[in-house]
């Protein structure tokens, strides 16, 4: 029988996106699955759309607040008593900028999303999932901006998802030192670029965390996708329902870095490492697109 078959998962960001493809996936796999979001529309359509493949239940959430995320928990556990699955999925993402032309709010929005969101994620959760004495597993996203290499140009969301990698590793080692029945993992969205909101977060923005400046336009995918490839870089839109298939598929085999294309990651992080070792930046800059 399949891990996710008639489980109870939870997914933040799970209207559009990456998130979308995760509930698709789950859902296929059996899973009762609720969708925690921000935006009550995408919620509305997601759920209608999936109405007819399996339990589903769309709760707005805010995950940058501690409050709104306990009441998500709630709702999961007030609604099916248990959570097996935890996907701390939402995220977004702020303007390229030099770090010192970033802005306070761009640090405050992006950190309190993609940061503070999975730890309110862990400890609206994880206390609850360890004393069920279930087996379950917690899966925060990450980003190989970051987690692998930075962007240079995109400190605010790198140094986010690399605190999300260091914060996931120290989970799992937790997990297992205080011999849990549940397991963690880091899921890196790779295999090319990602069609994803995480273009356009800038809809979801509060306006009390309004930027304090002007920035140029976000580029669009396929501009990013001309720099890339104007450095050297091919790089095809990944097929996200098939991008959630494999993050599915890795917890399946209980791996700790979910990543499409890990030898690539790998072949970066020690030439890193050498660059480190050289008292170097680390940062290639050759291999960096230019927008």
């Amino acid at each position: 029988m399949d891990i996710f078959n008639n489980k109870i998962a939870a997914v933040t960001g799970g209207a559009s996106g990456i998130g979308r493809s995760l509930v698709k996936e789950l859902l296929a796999a059996g899973a009762k699955v609720v969708i925690g979001d921000v935006e009550q529309a995408a919620l509305d359509r997601v759920t209608a759309e999936f109405a007819d493949a399996g339990e589903i239940m769309g709760v707005v959430t805010d995950v940058s607040s501690a409050d709104s995320v306990n009441a998500f928990a709630d709702k999961v556990y007030d609604t099916h008593g248990a959570c097996h699955f935890l996907f701390n999925n939402a995220g977004v993402a702020a303007p390229s900028a030099n770090v010192w032309e970033t802005t306070a709010n761009d640090w405050l929005w992006v950190h309190g999303v993609n940061v503070h969101g999975v730890m309110h994620g862990i400890r609206a959760f994880v206390p609850r999932m360890i004393a069920s004495g279930e087996a379950g597993h917690v899966i925060n996203t990450s980003s190989g901006d970051g987690g692998v290499s930075p962007l240079p140009y995109q400190s605010v969301y790198a140094s986010s998802k690399a605190a999300v990698s260091c914060i996931t590793e120290c989970l799992a080692a937790q997990l297992q030192t205080e011999e849990t029945n549940l397991g963690a993992s880091i899921f890196y969205p790779s295999g090319g670029l990602l069609d994803t909101g995480i273009w356009t977060t800038d809809r979801n923005r509060p306006t009390d965390l309004a930027r304090e400046k002007p920035y140029d336009p976000v580029p669009s995918v396929q501009d990013f996708q001309k720099a890339a490839e104007a450095a050297g870089m091919k790089m095809p839109v990944q097929d996200l329902d098939e991008l959630a298939r494999y993050a599915l598929e890795g917890i399946r085999d209980k791996r700790f870095v979910i990543m499409i294309g890990l030898e690539g990651a790998e072949a970066t992080l020690q030439e890193r490492a050498a660059r480190i070792g050289r008292a170097e930046l680390p940062i290639d800059l050759a291999s960096v697109p230019q927008l």
